[in-house]
Parts: structure tokens; C-alpha cells; sequence
């Protein structure tokens, strides 16, 4: 049984990092227009986004 977990768990594991880097980068779009923009609030939201998004691909990473 251990054996078919586990390469199920990997699966999902790695597909949880790329939609993570898939956000991230969408984020980091975010942030170039906000500060293209001037936009302090967007900025700060997004930057806000950016840290969540960080120690969620920490913890996968552990």
C-alpha cells in the first residue's frame, strides 16, 4: 500500500509547486504594474500576496 502512496503523494507535492510558481509569477506581474503605476495600496496587497505565497513553497519544500 505504501508503495502506491507514495508516488501519488509526490504527484501531488509537485503539482501544487507549479501552480505555486504559476502564482507567484502572476504576483510578481502584479507588483511590476503596480509599481509602473505608482500604486501603493496594489503594491502593498500584492507584496502581502507574494509573502503567503513564499512560506507556502517553503512548507512544501521542508
Amino acid at each position: 500500500m505504501k508503495q502506491v502512496a507514495t508516488p501519488w503523494k509526490k504527484k501531488k507535492e509537485d503539482n501544487q509547486r507549479a501552480v505555486l510558481r504559476m502564482e507567484i509569477d502572476y504576483e510578481l506581474a502584479v507588483l511590476y504594474e503596480a509599481i509602473q503605476e505608482s500604486d501603493k495600496e496594489k503594491k502593498k496587497k500584492t507584496i502581502s500576496k507574494l509573502e503567503q505565497l513564499r512560506k507556502e513553497m517553503l512548507s512544501l519544500e521542508v
